[in-house]
């Protein structure tokens, strides 16, 4: 991912709060005519002093069979994004675009049996725990959940590679910066002010 100075983070416990934040990546594979993309809500976990991600499949898609033939893979996660007005600058200049995006090249493997199994009960738990009547693996009927399971196939990916692109306009003065910050929280898009949210965490707009 091409990413100038400016903007590159090798934050490892802040890019970890990204993927968890903004857990719905795009999975890419190489085929040899044409690449393929999944889109898909994924975990990452650490274990045994690894990184990894995991999630499944529809059974029907035939992704599943391209990590067996080519395990190697890229994992792309985007987070907010929004349009930065040249006007906001105290000089002239042009418009850009700020963004905050993660890639991860890692090695795939399917998963099934008592593993894929955890995979699934973490995952209800992420985002049903709280929830009024919320729905979790243990209050399912095992029957349901063993015919339902034929319907995926889980998998997990050792993480090799990770590269984060914050661009957060960390190339402009102080006084821009804000300007940029303040302009973005008062549109009317949700996006737009996660942007500012994410530029005042990278860089307090009181700084000198």
């Amino acid at each position: 991912m091409y990413t100038p100075k400016y903007f590159e983070v090798q934050d490892s416990e802040l890019i970890l709060e990204f993927i968890k934040n903004y857990s719905f990546g795009t999975l890419l594979s190489s085929t040899k005519d044409f690449p393929i993309a999944t889109h898909l809500p994924l975990d990452v976990y650490n274990k045994q002093g690894h990184t990894y991600l995991s999630g499944h499949f529809a059974y029907a898609n035939p992704h599943w069979k391209l990590l067996k033939e080519n395990p190697q893979v890229l994992v792309t996660f985007l987070g907010p994004h929004a349009y930065v007005s040249s006007s906001w600058y105290a000089q002239e200049n042009v418009p850009t675009w700020n963004y905050v995006s993660v890639h991860v090249y890692g090695t795939a493997q399917l998963v099934e049996g008592e593993e894929l199994e955890l995979m699934l009960a973490k995952v209800l738990k992420k985002y049903e725990q709280g929830r009024d009547n919320g729905v979790l693996w243990d209050t399912l009927d095992p029957t349901f959940l063993k015919q339902e399971m034929k319907g995926i196939v889980g998998f997990k990916i050792k993480v090799e590679k990770v590269e984060a692109s914050f661009k957060l306009s960390q190339n402009r003065n102080n006084d821009d910066y804000k300007s940029i910050t303040n302009n973005l929280k008062n549109e009317n898009d949700v996006s737009a002010i996660e942007v500012a949210n994410w530029m005042e965490k990278m860089r307090p707009i009181n700084e000198n």
